[in-house]
């Protein structure tokens, strides 16, 4: 089979990734989940104008020329409106977050004013409107503040919960089932023996997948047996996983199972060796509804592949709607070659 070109891969592993089922979830449970509908405000933020700062309500025309002294009529807490009206000549004591006494429509600090009993004197000129947050000066009911597609932060949950909204419909996290394979491998904290390496792959595919919000089982390692490699791939698809993810025996040695382990369990094969370096022998397919994705055993290629091509199909599957990632920028200490038949 020729090597394909990286982007005629990609779209290959994306054609028929389609987007998770819905589920609603708790806002606390929905950091790094994926909209499935836009998210619109059930309110308006503030639902009132209210005070920025303790100090006092007041006219701004009666302290446009201070000192003067008003005479207090009530007093506002946040949650414990003022029910009277603040009229020339007079003013109530208000604090962070009270909601702005009818009349009123300025805020003095505190620490402009003295007080006298019931009376207060504004010692220096405040404008109209100081110390004041107004009525939806954060956002109005029925506007579209968090689109379908996004993925959440945890600033977006606090945005959610101010607009009302106790859960939110998002995709079904992808579950991603992680094997390695080979004679060579010990778990870390193992002694390795002679001819024997320390197995690294899983724990950066898997973490990568995680990060990318991927519910992740490990599968452990597969020994270079057809038998062995089929029986947990029969695993993976048996547990529901939306995608398996191989490391190891990708490339053409007699070693080299995976493939062979795959078509006796009826891998649809879509292609196998891409025009990469590192990551050649990088392998894709289908078991059902299941996707595989055989990542080649060196640490480089493997990871590599995954940014590549687990990361966008992730993103898919989560519905997402930045399915590539934006490559992060570097300036280059040297020049560099062009590519050859594959893509460095």
């Amino acid at each position: 089979m020729a090597l394909m070109a990286v982007a005629e891969a990609l779209q290959r592993v994306l054609a028929q990734a389609l987007a998770l089922p819905t589920e609603t979830v708790p806002l606390n449970e929905a950091l790094g989940r994926v909209l499935t509908d836009d998210v619109i405000a059930l309110r308006t933020q503030p639902p009132a104008a209210v005070s920025a700062m303790d100090g006092y309500a007041v006219r701004a025309s009666d302290v446009g020329n201070a000192p003067v002294t008003l005479r207090l009529v009530g007093e506002v807490a946040a949650g414990h409106p003022f029910a009277g009206e603040v009229a020339a000549g007079q003013a109530a004591r208000i604090f962070t977050g009270g909601m702005m006494p009818i009349g009123s429509d300025t805020v003095v600090i505190q620490e402009l004013t003295a007080r006298d009993g019931n009376m207060v004197t504004i010692q220096k000129p405040t404008a109209k409107g100081r110390n004041v947050r107004d009525q939806g000066i954060d956002f109005s009911k029925d506007k579209i503040l968090l689109a379908k597609g996004r993925r959440l932060t945890d600033r977006d949950l606090m945005l959610a919960a101010a607009m009302n909204h106790p859960k939110l419909s998002v995709h079904r996290r992808p579950k991603v089932a992680v094997l390695g394979t080979g004679d060579e491998l010990v778990a870390p904290g193992a002694t390795p023996g002679p001819g024997e390496i320390v197995y690294s792959n899983g724990f950066a595919l898997s973490a990568l997948a995680r990060s990318e919000g991927a519910e992740v089982s490990d599968l452990g390692i597969a020994r270079d047996r057809v038998e062995d490699i089929a029986a947990v791939v029969r695993r993976a698809r048996d547990s529901g996983a939306d995608i398996l993810v191989t490391s190891g025996g990708a490339s053409v040695g007699e070693h080299d199972l995976v493939q062979k382990a795959l078509a006796t369990e009826g891998l649809n094969l879509s292609f196998w060796r891409v025009a990469l370096r590192p990551g050649r022998p990088m392998m894709h397919g289908r078991l059902g509804a299941m996707q595989v994705l055989g990542l080649p055993g060196n640490p480089v290629s493997s990871y590599v592949c995954a940014f590549l091509f687990l990361v966008p199909l992730i993103r898919q599957l989560c519905g997402r709607a930045d399915v590539e990632r934006v490559p992060d920028a570097a300036r280059l200490g040297r020049d560099l070659p062009a590519n050859d038949e594959r893509a460095d």
